[in-house]
C-alpha cells in the first residue's frame, strides 16, 4: 500500500517545516513527514528549507551565518498573523524527540547542494541513532555525494537520491550508490518507470504531488509513497480508490 508523506508537514494549511505543521500532519493521518535541514553558524541542525531565512520567517540572512539562539528568535509563522502566535524554527533534535513515540516515518532531506555543511551527515546520524529511529528515517538529498557518504557512515539508515531531471533506468543508478529508494519530481514519472523500479526493489516516492488526478494516477501505479503539501487530499484520494 502506498504511503502519504506530508511535505514540510501539513504545509498546505500551516507554516512549513514547523512543529505545528508536523503535528497537524499527524492529525491528518499522514504516514510520514518530509522535512529539510540546514546548519547554523554554531553547528545546530535546524529544520528550514531555504539557505536564507527571508522567505519563511520574520528575519533575514543565511542560516549558516546565524547562531541557533538567533534563529530561535525568528517567527516562522509571521505570514499567518491573526491566525497563529509566534512559531519557532525547530531543531532537528526537537523534532526527533516528538516523533519517537509516534508510528510516523521521517524523510530528512539534507539541504547541502548549495552550501556543503561540514559534518551535517555525521550530526544527523548521531541524533537519529540516539533516538533509536534508524529504521524509521530516510535520508535524501539532491547532493548525491552526501547520500553516498551517509550510506558509508550509517548503512542501516535508508538513503534515496532526489531528482529534478530524468535519469535513464533510475533503479540501476540507485542500486549503484547503495540507495534503496528514489525521490523524483512527480513530472518525471509514468507507470512504467514506477513499476520497473518497484519490481527491481527500489522504492519510488514522488514529490510534490498536490493535484487530485495526478495523485490518483501515481497511487494506482503502485508507487511506494507520494510526498504532498496536502495529506488530507491525498488520504481522501486513497480512500476513494480503496472503495472502488
Amino acid at each position: 500500500m502506498s504511503l502519504i508523506f506530508a511535505h514540510r508537514g501539513y504545509s498546505a494549511q500551516f507554516p512549513e517545516n514547523t512543529m505545528i505543521a508536523f503535528q497537524q500532519a499527524k492529525e491528518a493521518n499522514a504516514d510520514g513527514i518530509e522535512l529539510d535541514i540546514q546548519m547554523t553558524k554554531d553547528g545546530e541542525l535546524v529544520i528550514i528549507h531555504d539557505e536564507k531565512v527571508d522567505r519563511t520567517t520574520s528575519g533575514s540572512g543565511y542560516v549558516k551565518e546565524l547562531s541557533f539562539k538567533e534563529i530561535r528568535t525568528l517567527d516562522a509563522a509571521y505570514k499567518y498573523k491573526g491566525k497563529l502566535h509566534k512559531v519557532q524554527i525547530p531543531a532537528l533534535e526537537e523534532f526527533l524527540e516528538w516523533i519517537k513515540p509516534t508510528a510516523l516515518t521521517c524523510n530528512i532531506e539534507f539541504k547541502n547542494n548549495l552550501f556543503v555543511y561540514a559534518g551535517m551527515e555525521d550530526k544527523a546520524i548521531e541524533l537519529v541513532r540516539r533516538y533509536g529511529l534508524s529504521e524509521r528515517v530516510i535520508f535524501s538529498s539532491f547532493n548525491h555525494y552526501s547520500i553516498v557518504n551517509s550510506y558509508r557512515l550509517a548503512p542501516e539508515i535508508e538513503t534515496a537520491p532526489l531528482f529534478s531531471d530524468g535519469i535513464y533506468q533510475p533503479w540501476i543508478y540507485a542500486e549503484a550508490i547503495k540507495a534503496t529508494g528514489i525521490h523524483p519530481n512527480h513530472r518525471l514519472l509514468n507507470s512504467q518507470i514506477i513499476k520497473a523500479s518497484e519490481n527491481y526493489g527500489i522504492k519510488v516516492r514522488a514529490y510534490t504531488v498536490n493535484n487530485e488526478k495526478r495523485l490518483q494516477y501515481l497511487l494506482e501505479s503502485g508507487i511506494s509513497a507520494v510526498i504532498t503539501d496536502d495529506p488530507v487530499l491525498a488520504k481522501n484520494v486513497m480512500s476513494r480508490l480503496k472503495n472502488t
